[in-house]
């Protein structure tokens, strides 16, 4: 058992703040919250005075796959559209990528992510010449450095019916590794597995026939990108008559475990839809910033959604931040608040997956917390804390993380990992990346 002493207990959704409590973590679950736990039979204490105790934290949609992109210097070209993007850029960095470099990479984004705090990842892949196998790599990767995730292949018919074809086997089995894992009293109880498929754009209905079947068979959500760009929305009208969201849900993909990532475009008849649905959309401002492909005005209306990065690293402090001033800047009404509610919102898409609860520090709940050293020069109330989020705290903050109920990182360390070394192939493997990249044709 580990023990947590006199720590400043905060939660976001609903805020709530209790002060010099302890808190008790029996393997990967907490068993008692209070002041002055009796310590009998703790096998270590972390001193949590001065320090603020929270929930771990939720990156509800990213790409792992991405992680040796920054300051890629690769021949991309000029990228004057979100198209043109995807081509030049991400589609060819995907076929690149071999079990070596996807290894890189989902090590240092799992470090990166536990550095900011963020203690679970719903992770959405692409490897086209490395399919079969693909997800396993990144499930290690989670399971090497402590950080809990789901992640799922991203179907495509980009490289013909067969690639399609192995991409759904992919995500299928996957989910059956976890199934049997479970079953055998061998899971690490880190990883899940989604069902994933690129954006309606590139998935016909033969695609979306095969997952919605795999959906059925394996249990899992579907994880997609829909309306990124005006692109996907105009194809689906053009080849299907139909609007992105009511041609998902005529297959069954519109459901309470479906992850809907952008929206930018969606109309307000495809909103209440997924309203009705139950499904979850997830916001990525500074994504969409970065491909200039517009602002989603439809956050006030939307009843569930999270927030992700789209692969711009893990960061929810600097995610949150952003979110919250461009929708200032697009004179959004909502207010710091909202956008912890939606932080904090990562937590039941975790919940649909793992079949426990997560978020707040109650007995019962996952032991995923953080621990934080935040001097506020300000009073610290529960009504302010999405105040302090945006205008005060960085991930800088974070010094102790505790994920599934075992210390990943203390101090800013991680033990038993050396980051030097992780990091050092990571640049290697990078360098090879961008030399495959520019040897693959847009």
């Amino acid at each position: 058992m580990i023990l947590f002493t006199n720590a400043t207990l905060v939660e976001f959704d609903p805020p709530r703040i209790r002060h010099n409590e302890d808190v008790l973590v029996d393997g990967d679950t907490i068993i008692k919250v209070g002041k002055g736990l009796d310590a009998a039979g703790v096998e270590r204490t972390v001193d949590g005075s001065g320090k603020l105790l929270f929930p771990g934290i939720v990156c509800s949609h990213t790409h792992f796959y991405s992680g040796l992109s920054r300051g890629i210097m690769a021949n991309i070209g000029d990228t004057p559209d979100f198209v043109s993007i995807l081509k030049k850029l991400w589609w060819r960095l995907d076929r690149a990528l071999d079990s070596e470099s996807l290894r890189a990479s989902g090590l240092i984004c799992s470090l990166d992510a536990i550095r900011a705090g963020t203690t679970a990842v719903i992770d959405h892949h692409a490897s086209p010449n490395f399919i079969s196998g693909s997800l396993d790599v990144l499930k290690k990767a989670f399971e090497e450095t402590g950080l809990r995730g789901t992640t799922c292949y991203e179907v495509t018919d980009r490289h013909g019916e067969v690639a399609m074809r192995e991409g759904v086997d992919e995500n299928i089995a996957f989910a059956r590794s976890i199934d049997a894992e479970k079953k055998a009293g061998t899971w690490s109880g880190l990883t899940e597995a989604h069902i994933g498929g690129h954006a309606p754009c590139t998935l016909p209905d033969t695609a979306l026939k095969l997952l919605a079947d795999a959906c059925e068979e394996s249990g899992r959500g579907f994880h997609v990108h829909l309306a990124e760009d005006a692109w996907d929305v105009s194809h689906s009208h053009i080849n299907y008559g139909k609007d992105l969201v009511f041609r998902l849900d005529d297959f069954g993909l519109g459901r309470d475990n479906s992850i809907l990532v952008h929206g930018v475009h969606l109309n307000t008849d495809e909103v209440e839809r997924i309203n009705e649905r139950g499904s979850f959309l997830v916001h990525n401002s500074r994504s969409n910033m970065n491909n200039g492909v517009g602002y989603n005005p439809n956050l006030p209306r939307l009843e569930n959604w999270a927030l992700g990065t789209d692969g711009i690293g893990s960061d929810m402090f600097a995610e949150m931040q952003s979110a919250y001033f461009k929708h200032k800047d697009e004179k959004g009404p909502l207010w710091p608040g909202d956008f912890l509610a939606a932080l904090a919102a990562g937590n039941r898409i975790l919940e649909k997956s793992f079949g426990r609860p997560f978020g707040r520090i109650e007995p019962g709940y996952a032991a995923d917390l953080v621990v934080a050293d935040y001097a506020s020069p300000t009073p610290l109330e529960p009504e302010n804390i999405a105040g302090h989020m945006v205008f005060g705290m960085a991930s800088n903050i974070v010094e102790t993380v505790m994920i599934n109920g075992k210390i990943v990182m203390e101090k800013r360390s991680f033990p038993g990992i050396s980051r030097e070394d992780i990091y050092r192939d990571a640049a290697e493997q990078a360098r090879r990346l961008w030399e495959r990249m520019d040897r693959i044709t847009p």
